[in-house]
């Protein structure tokens, strides 16, 4: 034995290495037409979850960080163009993790970037997903018909650009993505991405007229209504007044909403919004309108089991800006309209049958039983303010 016996031993066990070792599959891009199954379901979700949070963003921004801006994010496009879950409308899986993934690669590839690339960012995924005409298309049609469009929005916009990030961040975004539309559809595009949804995954046009919802249904709408108004010393399209016609307009989408899910809105977004809107609509001299939603107010306080003392200091706080005259004139309308929403559901539950839907009477007992409360409440008040 020699070099060339070891030699030819090293080679016979390398290639019956090569032999025995399998070619690595080939990953292929499953088209729309070619199912329905996302190419990211194929993974287990802790593997997708680490690959996009732990390597692919922080590897591609290490690989491209002497790279123009424009430059990286066009190999961003080229990478992605070949993935249809990142692209709207083009995988039709449900449940599909791709606009997810999306979302956390963008936030780990531009942290600590500036606004000014930000703003080219966006220009980019506005440009990459055709973002602008699909949204005008959403928010100039009737409601609903083009459900699938406004779902895909939606899930795009808070995936990708608002969920993820951190409220300054948030807000960025979310002002970006409302500025180039007029206020009435403002707030159409803040219903198609933070209404609520029905049962079956749709949003819930007609429901929050005909139905009442709960607070988790109105959650989403009342923290992102907040966060604008919480930061309007801030941004320079947004004033106290925008926010006001923008709230008169998303209440009357895509009809006038069943008032207890204008009331629980209300409830949920707290005092600041909810006293800043009364007040306007006072100083316009709506005094119907705004007895009538502060006894729904008061109704919804009871049925949740909040404290009825928050109605009250909040009612007193509108009445501060009344001299003593107008101010009996608003404690006269407040009760004059429990009585007519008293004898409206008095109609209602004595017109039908309700063996078998016992809202109508159990709203009622709530509404006799709020008003009591609300009385109670608001002379204790008045008295420890006279004291």
């Amino acid at each position: 034995m020699g070099r060339s016996v070891k030699r030819s031993m090293w080679t016979h066990t390398a290639q019956r290495s090569r032999r025995a070792r399998r070619p690595y599959p080939v990953r292929t891009v499953i088209t729309r037409s070619q199912g329905n199954t996302s190419c990211f379901q194929r993974l287990p979700a802790e593997v997708f979850h680490m690959i996009l949070d732990r390597l692919s963003g922080w590897l591609f921004k290490r690989c491209t960080l002497l790279l123009p801006t424009e430059d990286r994010l066009t190999l961003i496009s080229s990478m992605f163009s070949q993935m249809p879950c990142f692209k709207l409308e083009e995988c039709t899986a449900a449940g599909c993790l791709g606009f997810y993934g999306y979302g956390v690669f963008l936030k780990t590839m531009i942290s600590g970037w500036g606004e000014v690339k930000w703003h080219r960012v966006l220009h980019f995924l506005c440009s990459f997903t055709n973002l602008l005409p699909k949204i005008k298309m959403a928010v100039t049609g009737t409601p609903g018909v083009s459900c699938s469009l406004e779902l895909q929005l939606r899930l795009f916009c808070r995936q990708v650009l608002l969920d993820p990030w951190p409220c300054k961040d948030t807000l960025f975004w979310l002002t970006r993505i409302l500025k180039p539309w007029p206020m009435v559809l403002q707030a159409r595009l803040l219903f198609i991405l933070y209404g609520p949804l029905m049962p079956d995954g749709t949003l819930a046009w007609q429901g929050i007229v005909e139905r009442e919802m709960s607070d988790s249904d109105l959650g989403h709408m009342a923290r992102v209504i907040v966060l604008l108004y919480s930061n309007l010393d801030h941004l320079t399209d947004w004033t106290t007044d925008t926010m006001q016609t923008i709230l008169e307009e998303l209440i009357v989408l895509p009809e006038v909403w069943h008032m207890e899910n204008v009331a629980r809105l209300f409830v949920l977004c707290g005092n600041t919004v909810c006293y800043s809107f009364l007040a306007n609509k006072l100083h316009n001299g709506q005094l119907l309108e705004v007895s009538r939603l502060i006894v729904h107010i008061i109704l919804v306080c009871e049925k949740n089991g909040y404290s009825m003392n928050w109605v009250v200091r909040m009612v007193h706080q509108v009445c501060q800006g009344f001299n003593t005259s107008e101010r009996f004139a608003f404690i006269q309308r407040l009760e004059d309209m429990f009585s007519e929403v008293t004898m409206e559901l008095i109609e209602i539950v004595t017109a039908g049958n309700h063996h078998e839907d016992m809202g109508p009477f159990q709203t009622l007992r709530s509404l006799l039983q709020s008003r009591a409360h609300f009385h109670a409440k608001f002379l204790l008040h008045m008295f420890l303010q006279n004291e």
